[in-house]
């Protein structure tokens, strides 16, 4: 599953990318790989190459940037696990299928771990970042929710949170460990328990 880095960057660096794609395309390398808090106003504009003022005409702030960064993480993570749900008819299949897109995403070389807990890790409780990765989590949430719904459990509910669960720790583990197997074990303990819940 390609992920925004790939997706925001690749159509923004020719010469007829807008100034705001050019913006968001540079606060996705930045903020990525650096953090939010850690990346200035002035970096941006640097690596976006436009003037400063393009970026108060369409964002009007730093903490509007950060938004629309995040929303665009949010967008095509959401996108990338549906382009892999969508391969399958099988509901088994397709519920496993999150863990495939984790792989995928994980084999990446850019992989620097989620840019919503990455994010939330060093901004103050309650603000923009923190209601990002609140709705980014429940859309997860519900993804897995109704694919276990869909697969005949008896509390998809319960093990659409047990799979975010392993959805996060897959995240943390690849990035900590450094080792884009987290999916895997991820994709079979998510097995064990979509047997348990079904039989």
């Amino acid at each position: 599953m390609p992920d925004v880095t790939t997706v925001v960057g690749a159509g923004s660096r020719g010469a007829r990318a807008s100034a705001r794609d050019r913006l968001l395309a540079a606060a996705n390398d930045l903020f990525y790989a650096e953090g939010v808090q850690t990346v200035g106003i002035d970096r941006i504009i640097e690596h976006a190459g436009v003037a400063k003022a393009s970026l108060y005409n369409v964002f009007g702030s730093k903490e509007n940037l950060v938004r629309a960064y995040l929303a665009a993480r949010h967008a095509e993570t959401l996108a990338g696990l549906r382009r892999a749900i969508d391969r399958h008819t099988d509901t088994r299949r397709r519920l496993l299928a999150v863990f495939d897109a984790q792989a995928e995403l994980f084999a990446d070389p850019g992989f620097r771990g989620c840019a919503f807990i990455t994010a939330c890790a060093e901004a103050p409780e309650g603000g923009v970042i923190a209601r990002a990765a609140d709705d980014f989590r429940a859309e997860v949430r519900g993804l897995l929710t109704e694919l276990a719904r869909q697969a005949g459990v008896s509390d998809p509910a319960l093990l659409g949170r047990q799979l975010q669960l392993l959805y996060d720790g897959g995240g943390v583990g690849a990035q900590m460990d450094r080792d884009p197997r987290a999916a895997a074990a991820g994709k079979a303990a998510a097995e064990v328990l979509l047997d348990a819940a079904i039989g």
